[in-house]
């Protein structure tokens, strides 16, 4: 069937380290000189092409609804090290082809896109897009983490279902939760003075970055509240972690009617009346409630307020009082200080981590070993977005299976064995800790301490509980080291600067971290004191 060109998706292949740049010459237009081309049926209508997000920068989506068949080609140019180039087909989720390189005996010149330049040029293939999910994954050797994800979307897009609203209230015991379960239509909701925040819960789908969401005043159609991005964590249904948006109660300015919108980022190209069917709209009566005061209570209030100031000399209470603020002030700032210096560690942390991944999956190529980095990509993905996720405290749960996945990862590499064992009275689902509190300290086991044993390597994690001190204990029997000795490794340091953070923003739980190793074998003990 004759193909017509409908678009080109420019296809970022960029590299965020300097010294990996070398040879690949980068121009305004093209990052890394590639680009792929899409041609569809000559007779389709509606392709929606090119959409990207601000929440998947590295994310390309083309929604198709009428194309039966999808053509896509790779264009270089002459200049770039196209061998180093790999990439991968998904259709629905199940690869078709995988960390293919680059068949330098099909490439041909061609001047696709328009420019004077010329580039190098091939096709990856014809597939069946009606009602399937093609995707596409390219990346360069040289810089495996930077993955560009062009998706091509021939399934109908979904209406995003609002499952919940929940209110949240300041209590005497810290904060409390009221919730309206799949609402229909409209929700009536009342804010008192302690109400500070509502959240609204959608289904959850494998395009859930698709979906941006809205607030519009009603009684000047102004929109009051954007949001591109959904969180995830702490609302669970069926073990798993359902989108969620938190909204401050202060963009409600006055008692009225609120309109909830949640609908694809799509650059629409139809009527308006079609655009309904992918639009989800959910009105809100918000009514605020606040305290009102008689004129008997502001009465009694007013001479109380005189005879406590009538009998206390005005200069020596505020002396008094400027001390104790300018205290309350001190010590309010340190621990924002702190605070922030914790961010800036932990934002240390994470690509510390994904480095030392990436180059296990580096590695893996370089032997040739496609099915274990294949099953070690894998495993990256997921590990990836909860590596990521921003929150300071997860579930020993979550902490759990965050270090199984990395375990399993590693274990690609090495052959070793492992265990995470667990108390029994430990209830992990509602025990949280700082994230990615042990991971260091098990990427330290795994590198520095049972890399060269092989399947003769053993790592143990046990989650147990002291008294009310919950204790956290990696242990391995690779070679030791000497724990007196400063080393330069940076996720112990940062690791070790974390830990003194933490003790002073939770000063009544200290974190106690005892180091103790030998030829036969390291183990470190983390206590977490009154934590239970």
């Amino acid at each position: 069937m004759k193909k017509t060109i409908f678009t080109f998706l420019s296809f970022i292949i960029s590299l965020s380290i300097v010294s990996a740049q070398k040879g690949i010459d980068f121009s305004k237009k093209y990052s890394a000189g590639g680009k792929l081309l899409m041609s569809v049926d000559s007779g389709a209508k509606n392709v929606y092409y090119a959409n990207v997000f601000p929440n998947q920068p590295n994310t390309s989506f083309s929604y198709l609804p009428d194309v039966n068949n999808l053509s896509i080609q790779i264009n270089f140019r002459k200049n770039i090290n196209i061998p180093s180039f790999r990439y991968t087909i998904l259709e629905d989720d199940k690869p078709i082809v995988v960390n293919q390189s680059i068949d330098s005996t099909k490439l041909e010149d061609t001047d696709a896109g328009g420019d004077e330049e010329i580039f190098s040029s091939t096709f990856l293939g014809t597939f069946a897009v009606k009602g399937k999910v093609i995707t596409v994954l390219v990346y360069s050797i040289e810089k495996p983490q930077d993955i560009e994800k062009s998706v091509f979307y021939g399934n109908p897009i979904p209406k995003a279902e609002i499952l919940a609203f929940s209110k949240r209230t300041a209590t005497e015991e810290g904060v409390d939760y009221s919730w309206v379960k799949h609402p229909k239509g409209k929700t009536k909701l009342t804010f008192s003075e302690k109400d500070d925040q509502i959240t609204i819960v959608k289904d959850k789908s494998a395009i859930d970055y698709l979906y941006y969401t809205s607030i519009i005043d009603k009684r000047n159609d102004k929109v009051i509240f954007e949001s591109t991005a959904w969180q995830y964590g702490g609302i669970v249904d069926k073990h798993e972690f359902l989108p969620f948006i938190d909204i401050d109660r202060s963009i409600f300015k006055k008692s009225g009617t609120y309109e909830i919108i949640i609908q694809p980022l799509i650059k629409w190209k139809t009527s308006s009346k079609e655009i309904q069917k992918y639009i989800t709209r959910h009105t809100l009566s918000i009514t605020l409630k606040e305290e009102n005061y008689t004129k008997k209570d502001l009465l009694v209030y007013g001479l109380i307020i005189c005879a406590v100031f009538g009998a206390i000399a005005g200069a020596i209470l505020t002396y008094v009082k400027k001390k104790e603020v300018k205290k309350l002030m001190q010590q309010f700032k340190e621990k924002e200080i702190a605070k922030l210096q914790l961010n800036s560690v932990r934002s240390q942390l994470n690509p510390h981590f994904l480095f030392n991944a990436l180059s296990g999956i580096q590695n893996l190529m370089n032997k040739n070993e496609i099915d274990n980095a294949n099953k070690y990509l894998s495993k990256f993905a997921r590990l990836t977005r909860n590596v990521l996720d921003d929150k300071e405290l997860i579930s020993l749960a979550q902490e759990g299976k965050l270090l199984d996945d990395y375990l399993q990862m590693e274990q690609l590499r090495f052959g070793f064995k492992y265990k995470i064992n667990q108390a029994e009275d430990l209830d992990l689902e509602n025990i949280e800790i700082p994230s990615m509190l042990l991971q260091p300290f098990v990427e330290n086991a795994v590198k520095h301490g049972i890399s060269q044993k092989a399947n003769d390597g053993e790592i143990i994690i046990v989650f147990n509980k002291k008294a009310n001190d919950l204790v956290l204990t990696v242990s391995d029997n690779g070679n030791g080291f000497d724990p007196m000795k400063k080393y330069n490794g940076l996720g112990l340091q940062l690791s070790d600067n974390r830990i003194a953070l933490l003790n002073s923003i939770y000063k009544e739980n200290r974190f106690i971290l005892e180091k103790q190793s030998s030829s036969e074998g390291t183990t470190i003990n983390l206590t977490l004191t009154d934590w239970l």
